[in-house]
């Protein structure tokens, strides 16, 4: 049993970790064995994400002036908190994967940088390429066009010499 000082301090730090994080999902554990649940978080751990199961009371306490505010609703029978610090997709795909190997776990609601997320917007989370993916892909997109005028250009120069070239030869020719 926790003293008053201990719940206010475990309190006090899941409310700084929710404030920190990027995104956070709250889960539904129930009938899931104690290994599974460490798979899980071995799982989780491996991309830096923190899976906490907390009572309701002090997710609801600590939960204040953070997005998690909005979706007390959700807070009722057996629930975790699975913390990121970093990309959203990364923290879907484990938990869809784990829920698609586990059908007792079920995935609740959370929220990404502020914005509530809902089953469907996890899961459409967990399609995306992860965050470095993306960039490189904008980096690619955004790199084309001018790739594209320096070739164009090129060709333009290249077929201007290849005609100089051809006078000149005909030039010759003549002369011979």
């Amino acid at each position: 049993m926790l003293s008053r000082t201990q719940k206010a301090h475990l309190v006090e730090e899941i409310g700084e970790r929710l404030k920190k994080a990027k995104t956070v999902v709250l889960t539904d554990f129930k009938g899931l064995k104690v290994e599974e649940i460490n798979e899980l978080r071995r799982n989780l751990r491996k991309e830096g994400v923190e899976y906490k199961v907390v009572k309701n009371s002090v997710i609801c306490l600590a939960g204040k002036d953070t997005p998690l505010e909005q979706i007390k609703d959700e807070i009722c029978g057996p629930n975790a908190l699975a913390i990121s610090y970093g990309d959203p997709a990364t923290l879907a795909k484990v938990l869809i994967q784990f829920r698609e190997k586990n059908d007792r776990f079920k995935l609740k609601t959370g929220f990404s940088e502020g914005k509530i997320l809902t089953l469907e917007e996890i899961e459409t989370l967990a399609k995306l390429p992860s965050r470095e993916v993306l960039v490189a892909q904008l980096l690619g997109t955004m790199s084309s066009p001018p790739r594209q005028l320096v070739n164009l250009l090129y060709n333009i120069i290249g077929k201007f010499l290849y005609l100089l070239e051809a006078i000149k030869k005909e030039k010759e020719n003549r002369e011979v």
